[in-house]
């Protein structure tokens, strides 16, 4: 599925590679006679969803990258020392959710007592 080869791909991929992808969507696009989202679009929007799946779920092993800080309204932000890192999904991803006007309900990181 085509959603799926832009998940993998996009995040991690260089600028003239991303480009190469936006021109065969293009050339699709004349084929199809159908308008596409752009590459990034769908990257956005699938990276959202995958953030929010894994910081509602608290036995998801990445759940910890995605935890609040101290006001509740925003992400805790790691600072990367690496381009690889910055661009890496879990980085990615916290920007993403932190920059959203409203952060969605997540699940409080505080430990559970059973």
């Amino acid at each position: 599925h085509p959603d799926e080869l832009h998940h993998c791909v996009v995040g991690a991929c260089n600028a003239s590679c991303q480009k190469s992808l936006q021109r065969i969507v293009r050339a699709a696009k004349r084929i199809v006679g159908l308008p596409l989202p752009s590459l990034q679009d769908i990257y956005s929007i699938r990276l959202t969803k995958k953030a929010l799946c894994i910081a509602a779920d608290p036995s998801h092993p990445m759940q910890s990258f995605f935890s609040l800080l101290p006001s509740g309204r925003r992400l805790q932000s790691l600072q990367p020392r690496t381009s690889r890192l910055k661009d890496s999904f879990t980085h990615q991803a916290v920007r993403k959710l932190n920059s959203l006007p409203a952060l969605p309900p997540l699940p409080s990181s505080a430990p559970r007592t059973s």
